[in-house]
């Protein structure tokens, strides 16, 4: 080999780059063939796994990405608790009145303005005509008792009516009723038996007037929204937006009078 070595040294430089080129030219396929070789290799090593493990694979990629997702919303959902609970538990030390928390078991899907049952019964010290509230505002009142649920009467029933006391200069009085049947947003209910001398006006608030022993003095109900004259003028009635939410309700406030 080392005479071969020095004999090519020695060679002319033209002769040397033609022999170059024919040794090229013999080796050169060879190593192509050992590339495609291995890239088939590497290919056909990828074709290895049966589809039945693929998929295997795919299904449990699926659970683990649902489960992460379920993981996620509960965490949400008890972020969000703990925000609600402090908000409630903030308002209970500020408020004269004594309280207790109790959390909505049961909604009537059909008339979910009108009823819900809660976690209190009379066990905790509940009673009929309990007021029933949030920390935005009065929602009903406690209606029928059992030992560990209370079924209670929202705004929206015609069985709650609550007395009612617009804050202006007058002081006017009336009576909070559910609306006419044609009303769309039970949100929104009237305040009738109002003086025709009343100078109620909208965005003026309306607390309950403390008359009638069910209520006490100072509950936020809501605002005024509009108003109309009745019976020629003889009284006025007024439309009231409630400042509690009856369609999110998760927990409630019984008034222990």
């Amino acid at each position: 080999m080392a005479v071969v070595a020095l004999i090519l040294f020695n060679l002319p430089t033209q002769t040397t780059s033609r022999l170059k080129l024919a040794i090229n030219s013999i080796f050169l396929p060879l190593f192509g063939l050992a590339g495609s070789a291995q890239k088939a290799g590497d290919a056909g090593g990828m074709r290895i796994l049966p589809k039945g493990v693929l998929i295997g694979e795919v299904e449990k990629l699926r659970g683990e990405n649902q489960e992460l997702k379920l993981q996620l919303m509960q965490r949400d959902e008890a972020v969000r608790e703990n925000e609600n609970l402090r908000k409630a538990l903030g308002w209970q030390q500020r408020t004269s009145w004594k309280v207790r928390l109790a959390r909505v078991v049961t909604r009537d899907p059909a008339n979910w303005w009108r009823t819900m049952e809660i976690d209190l019964g009379s066990n905790a010290g509940v009673s009929r005509n309990m007021p029933v509230v949030t920390s935005e505002g009065l929602v009903g009142r406690v209606d029928e008792v059992g030992p560990n649920v209370s079924r209670v009467v929202l705004l929206g029933d015609p069985k709650c009516r609550v007395a009612a006391m617009v804050e202006n200069a007058k002081r006017d009085t009336g009576i909070i009723a559910p609306g006419e049947p044609t009303v769309l947003d039970e949100s929104i209910l009237q305040m009738t038996y109002l003086s025709r001398l009343s100078q109620i006006s909208p965005g003026q608030r309306v607390v309950t007037s403390g008359l009638g022993g069910i209520f006490p003095k100072g509950i936020p109900i809501g605002h005024i929204v509009e108003m109309t004259s009745i019976g020629y003028g003889l009284y006025l009635e007024a439309r009231v937006k409630l400042v509690a939410d009856l369609r999110e309700m998760e927990e409630v406030w019984v008034i222990f009078q």
